[in-house]
């Protein structure tokens, strides 16, 4: 379980988040949606302890780490993973050491035990023969693919996803909407999605958070949060909501 109590966090006169509370269940995908700059990606950096609140607690599988830090903040957190919005990819290393970063460099296993469970994690994302490649040589999207490979070899419990459709085409977009389904349900996580793609939203969620100015308005299932009327927010996207994804997501 994940969760946020009373949350507030300021960058100089800048109130970014304000008095914010979230309880993600055990098996829950919980979808964080909102205009850009209104403190989604903040949040998900407290709740991992890359910022530190100013007011609030963080709360991860019972444990509060609103104020630990180093070894016991890694303890606290060893079961939970993260997709950066960029990827996040070790631009020194190669496709291999990226992809068994935790396992190597944390664990202290050896390189040659890994080099199979590099190469399995990068087919489930239908990534083939790019293990000895670098970043540098991948596209946005392939970035993104062996991004989630990391963590299908780290096999984390907890995930936190920062814009993971950001940048992409729709066709990539969808691929990576399809492997978070797929990751998802293949480590059985818990996982917050930070968004402001509808579609992705529709797709994954257990639930949708309405963020606005710094505050969570709406915690509710995504059929009962896109029949609202009268936000300003969500009435906005409903214009560009596909209908075809309503269809999909909540048909008989």
């Amino acid at each position: 379980m994940i969760e946020v109590k009373n949350l507030s966090k300021s960058y100089g006169s800048l109130q970014v988040l304000k008095n914010v509370s979230l309880k993600v269940e055990e098996g829950e995908t919980m979808v964080v949606m909102g205009k850009s700059g209104v403190g989604k990606s903040v949040l998900l950096k407290q709740i991992i302890g890359l910022s530190k609140p100013e007011e609030g607690e963080v709360w991860i599988k019972g444990v509060e780490t609103t104020h630990l830090n180093g070894q016991e903040l890694y303890d606290a957190n060893k079961d939970l993973g993260m997709l950066f919005q960029g990827g996040a990819l070790f631009d020194s290393m190669s496709v291999f050491e990226n992809t068994i970063f935790h396992e190597h460099y944390h664990q202290h296993t050896p390189l040659d035990d890994l080099r199979e469970i590099a190469e399995k994690a990068l087919v489930s994302v239908d990534l083939k023969d790019v293990l000895d490649k670098s970043p540098a040589e991948l596209s946005g999207g392939m970035k993104k693919r062996a991004a989630l490979a990391r963590l299908i070899a780290y096999r984390p419990t907890m995930i936190l996803y920062d814009e993971p459709t950001t940048g992409l085409d729709p066709i990539t977009a969808q691929v990576i909407i399809d492997l978070i389904i797929k990751v998802n349900k293949e480590l059985n996580a818990t996982s917050i999605v930070v968004t402001h793609d509808i579609v992705l939203a529709i797709a994954v969620a257990t639930k949708i958070a309405l963020i606005d100015q710094g505050e969570i308005h709406i915690v509710e299932n995504p059929k009962d949060f896109f029949s609202r009327s009268g936000n300003e927010v969500i009435d906005f996207f409903k214009t560009i909501l596909p209908q075809q994804c309503l269809e999909r997501r909540f048909s008989p």
